[in-house]
């Protein structure tokens, strides 16, 4: 604000009331003179001003330099006199005449006038009153005119006060603008309560220009002039806003690369003080001396010298140095050339997986195999394996026990739930905080280019909007293109030739072709219970003994009480819940023994329900196909094989199917498809055709909740069927598989294995399997095909044979059985 730059704010209130004061006026000749001329009444002395206008109550400071102004400034100041402030039209005339001033101002009365020791002459004034110009009189040395005085009313109303309460707002914004405002100001402004000199006071203290200013002098109405100084200061806040925010951003920028320079000139120094700054050279000289002894092959170590000159000539403050200095580290400290001792001796990675692993005679057998040929032909591309079975048969320790064999480093990465293709080749470097694939990371955790790496869950692979991370894995796992590897952050290639990769997997179907296709698939079956027995005794009690701390004198389980906790705590194809339910045992056994109340416990089956609870499994078999209608199938699932029971039932109606048990259209079709050749077989099975026409079958698969398919229930359901419609029982013992299609014919499927081993942990004796899947008999474990009396299905008409009880002399609902019914049944 160049009026307040110029003139101090008023204090009326401080203003001094006695009369006006002369210091050191030196009176000329001519001054004398003027002082004793007299002035005719209602005529004024008038103080032309370059720039500054004077409002009614405001204290000003004025300079005076023109002799015509001294000597009218010193005649009123003598004769305690007042002045009219005058502001003229052109600032630029030295000398102004009556023409050249405006015809308005402001009646002063001089509060000082001063002359400095310099020569200059200076005055303190106040506004009291407006004035109007009405004759310019001649004959003095100075101007002097008559003037009509001013007067305002105060007027206060509605509209008054609105306005008032408008300018103080307007005018704390345009104060809170602007720089170096004393406080006092803003508080003036909020105490004034006249509209007229609220008016005048801020158009005093605003940053106006001078006709601004004159303009609202000139405007007597209040109402009048309180619009104009808003319209004046809503312009002015603009102004200042816009100003502010250049000055800002321009404050900013250039603040940002002071603070930079100053802050780099200070870590220099900083770095200078401790010693630091000499170590530059010194640690380029290392990473030099490190590349070397890296055996990087040519273009790695190309790429590593190229980086290496770029970061000798960036400061270190620079953020690509940073980065630069990353990229080096990973380059070094990957084992381009490091190599694990590697030994494959055949009867020593026999012993290691026998006394790692019960059972699984095929399977070691096929590693032992795998480790010949390593040994044989050491530079050779061996295939990658794929260990595929349910969840806790042992395939991550299976990888872990070939580690062992061959002296290896062993690596574990998991890929389950990765959805990024970058998870497996890495980010480029433009990335901030850009890494490598979990590929490389892996190796060089490994610290050698030739270790055992374990991809797991390779069927819980995802894909999402940043690529097929599958995909990716198609260069890792093919031997043919692993050994030129190419990472996106790395951006050289790696050889992952000698790397021994060991995939796992539950479900098969999962993997994507293209990847399986890559790899050698190892199934690995479900246990027998004589073998979970085994791996309890061998493996799991030692390991829960030791984790809870007992030893084996403190706590011991029997054999039976092993077999007991696998056929009615657990039901699955691994051995996970057998371990956490061995765990509770000794936790519980644990507690007894800390509290005191025994040295030494055994467990038996009698102790069981006390510590497990009730039993969460039992053969029911029996107890659902007591009635017709229920047969008893198998089923094949990510977690092993398992038995589910078909339901059917009949109800009167139109000859409706109902299908119920979250089936999908597969299992639909296959439900239709029993139905229709039960309705073609009708004859043959002794089943009036009407009852089709006369009723509803309803068929259900129990545990809804959980959604079913797949083509391998169809022999379940048309024995489920025939048995509903010819009233004989399915036997008890027996549960079935296979797909059929209208001509009767049974057909084959898949998953005998785990199926047979779920037969045998529910307690079936016979299973029924397609002729087709004869060849899949050797593949059955010994123990279970000692457990249980296979039939082998052509046609449906020898499940009907096998699976069907005699037909009883009544039926259950009370009606005999028809002829047609008994002469089927006989054969």
């Amino acid at each position: 604000m160049n009026e307040i730059e110029r003139n101090p704010p008023p204090h009326s209130a401080e203003a001094p009331q006695s009369a006006p004061k002369q210091e050191q006026i030196s009176a000329s000749p001519a001054s004398e003179t003027a002082a004793r001329l007299e002035l005719p009444e209602g005529s004024l002395i008038l103080l032309p001003t370059r720039n500054a206008v004077l409002f009614p109550g405001v204290v000003v400071p004025l300079q005076l330099g023109r002799p015509q102004t001294i000597a009218g400034a010193q005649s009123a100041a003598q004769n305690e006199r007042p002045v009219g402030v005058l502001l003229q039209k052109d600032s630029s005339v030295d000398t102004p005449a009556p023409e050249h001033l405006h015809g308005v101002g402001t009646v002063a009365e001089i509060l000082r006038y001063v002359t400095a020791p310099d020569g200059n002459h200076h005055l303190i004034a106040r506004g009291t009153r407006r004035f109007r110009v009405l004759e310019f009189l001649s004959g003095y040395p100075f101007l002097v005119a008559r003037i009509d005085e001013v007067g305002e009313a105060e007027v206060f109303s509605t509209e008054i006060a609105a306005r008032m309460h408008q300018l103080k707002e307007r005018a704390r914004e345009a104060i809170a603008l602007l720089p170096n405002v004393p406080q006092e100001i803003a508080n003036a402004v909020d105490q004034m309560q006249s509209p007229a000199s609220l008016a005048d006071f801020i158009a005093n203290v605003s940053d106006l220009t001078p006709p601004e200013k004159q303009d609202l002098l000139e405007t007597f109405d209040v109402a009048e002039r309180i619009d104009k100084l808003l319209r004046y200061l809503a312009q002015q806040i603009e102004v200042l806003k816009l100003s502010k925010q250049i000055g800002e951003q321009t404050q900013e920028s250039l603040a940002g690369r002071q603070r930079e320079h100053i802050l780099r000139e200070q870590l220099r120094q900083i770095q200078k003080e401790l010693g630091e700054g000499e170590d530059g050279p010194a640690e380029i000289a290392e990473l030099r001396e490190t590349i070397d002894k890296a055996g990087m092959p040519e273009e790695a170590e190309k790429q590593a010298r190229k980086e290496l000159r770029r970061l000798e000539r960036m400061p270190e403050a620079s953020a690509e140095h940073g980065m630069i200095r990353t990229y080096l580290d990973w380059l070094i400290e990957l084992p381009w050339s490091k190599l694990s001792d590697e030994r494959i001796d055949i009867a020593e990675a026999r012993r290691i997986l026998d006394e790692d692993h019960y059972g699984l005679p095929k399977v070691k057998q096929r590693i032992l195999e795998y480790l010949a040929v390593r040994k044989l032909k050491p530079e050779g591309k061996s295939p990658i394996l794929c260990f595929v079975g349910p969840p806790g048969v042992g395939k991550t320790s299976l990888g872990q026990s070939i580690a062992r064999a061959t002296g290896r480093k062993f690596v574990r990465l998991s890929l389950g739930g990765v959805h990024d293709e970058a998870e497996i080749r890495g980010h480029r470097r433009t990335y901030i905080g850009a890494l490598p694939g979990n590929v490389i990371q892996s190796i060089r955790k490994a610290e050698a280019r030739n270790p055992v790496m374990m991809l797991d869950e390779m069927d819980k692979l995802g894909q999402g909007f940043h690529g097929d991370p599958s995909a990716a894995l198609l260069e890792v796992l093919d031997p043919e293109q692993n050994s030129t590897f190419r990472d996106n952050y790395l951006a050289v290639p790696f050889d992952l030739s000698r790397v021994m990769f060991i995939g796992t997997a539950n479900v098969l179907d999962a993997i994507p072709g293209p990847l399986r296709d890559r790899m050698e698939v190892i199934e690995i079956p479900g246990y027998t219970e004589e073998e979970k027995v085994e791996i309890a005794k061998r493996y799991l009690v030692k390991r829960r003994l030791e984790a809870t701390g007992l030893t084996p004198e403190q706590a011991e389980i029997s054999d039976d009480a092993i077999r007991a906790i696998i056929q009615d705590y657990t039901r699955e194809a691994g051995v996970r819940n057998l371990e956490r339910e061995l765990g509770s045992i000794f936790q519980r056994v644990a507690m007894n023994i800390a509290e005191g109340k025994t040295d030494r416990i055994r467990i038996e089956p009698k102790d069981l329900q006390a510590i497990l609870g009730s039993r969460r499994f039992e053969s029911e078999v029996a107890m659902r196909t007591s009635v017709p209608g229920v047969a008893t199938g198998l089923a094949w699932t990510p977690t092993g094989g398992d038995i589910l029971f078909v339901e059917a039932a009949r109800v009167p109606g139109n000859g409706k199917l109902i299908l119920t048990g979250q089936l999908g259209d597969v299992m639909k079709e296959s439900a239709q498809a029993a139905l229709s050749l039960a309705k073609a077989r009708a004859s043959t099975l002794g089943i009036d055709p009407a009852t089709f026409e006369k009723s509803d079958i309803h068929v259900h698969v129990p545990a809804g909740a959980i959604p079913k398919d797949g083509p391998s229930a169809g022999v379940a359901m048309f024995i489920a069927l025939a048995s509903l419609l010819t009233g004989r029982t399915v036997r008890s013992d027996t549960a079935m598989t296979g797909e059929i299609s209208l001509r009767g014919l049974v057909l084959p499927i898949g998953g005998v294995k785990n199926k047979v081993l779920a037969a045998t942990r529910a307690g079936i004796t016979t299973v029924m399997l397609p002729e087709r899947n004869r060849k899949d008999y050797d593949e059955v474990p010994e123990a279970a095909r000692d457990a249980v009396r296979f039939v082998w299905l052509a046609t449906v008409d020898d499940a009907i044979e096998a699976a069907l009880e005699p037909l009883p002399v009544s039926k259950p609902d009370g009606f005999a059985p028809s002829d047609n019914q008994r002469r089927a049944a006989s054969g």
